[in-house]
């Protein structure tokens, strides 16, 4: 599909998926929105690709909605929207579909995340930063609540303390305090954020095994609907699965022989 407002890249069994506004800190809109799923679907579809980078293109990740389309909906209302939304999987949701992906998803923060934006990096598996990072909730400020899904998603990362004060105050936090949170899980210094991420999921892809990262994502977001007995027995399962692989072979076979792995996936 024609890309007007994001970037697309596969090489290396990488696919990185660029917001791509700059002039406007990737702001996000419904055009950016249907290319991102896209792009989404094509590199999980991709049997060449075995991680996703989500990042922005300029000095930002994404400044939230966009104020044009917040400056439409306050003069027309909600329109009905309420009438006509549904009810859907919890990993089916506008935004939240990011952990149904079979393959891990980055989120390269690689300036100021907000609102929206913020709510798509929640979404993500893995969060990196840029030190010069900025994060705000920014709803309370607008007159608005704790969009699309972020009140279930927030406490689980940084708990619910953490949530309720970002919620509730909608203050900014810089890089430093987000990761003392638990809000990213690495930050990195802005003169060599993409070298830092690429090595990141460089390593990724070339030392775990991708079948094993599948299985595992598939577990870790059912966990959350499910008991420790049921957890427990599925991972039983998945083990005995595991044995029969050709990804469980190559991972004895490269260990003993003191070289790299060559997983297939499979």
């Amino acid at each position: 599909m024609e890309r007007t407002e994001t970037k697309y890249d596969a090489a290396d069994a990488i696919a990185t998926i660029t917001l791509n506004r700059p002039d406007k800190l990737n702001a996000w809109t419904e055009v950016m929105e249907r290319e991102v799923r896209a792009a989404m679907t094509e590199a999980d579809k991709d049997d060449t690709v075995r991680a996703i980078i989500l990042t922005g293109e300029g000095r930002g990740f994404c400044a939230g909605a966009d104020m044009s389309l917040l400056k439409d909906i306050a003069e027309q209302g909600s329109g009905g929207r309420i009438a006509q939304a549904q009810v859907k999987g919890d990993f089916e949701q506008k935004y939240s579909y990011f952990p149904a992906l079979s393959k891990p998803v980055i989120a390269a923060i690689n300036g100021p995340v907000v609102g929206l934006g913020l709510i798509l990096t929640l979404y993500c598996d893995v969060r990196l930063a840029a030190d010069s990072a900025k994060f705000s909730t920014t709803f309370a400020r607008r007159g608005l609540i704790a969009e699309y899904g972020i009140a279930w998603m927030l406490p689980r990362i940084v708990g619910l303390p953490n949530a309720l004060d970002l919620l509730f105050t909608a203050r900014t936090i810089d890089a430093r305090e987000a990761l003392r949170i638990g809000l990213v899980n690495q930050v990195f210094p802005q003169e060599a954020f993409a070298g830092k991420v690429r090595e990141y999921v460089h390593e990724l892809v070339t030392l775990s095994s991708p079948r094993s990262l599948r299985v595992m994502k598939r577990q870790i977001y059912d966990a959350l609907s499910q008991t420790l007995g049921e957890a427990s027995q599925i991972a039983e399962a998945e083990i005995l699965k595991s044995i029969d692989c050709e990804d469980f072979k190559e991972g004895v076979a490269h260990f003993r022989e003191k070289r790299a792995p060559r997983f297939t996936g499979k």
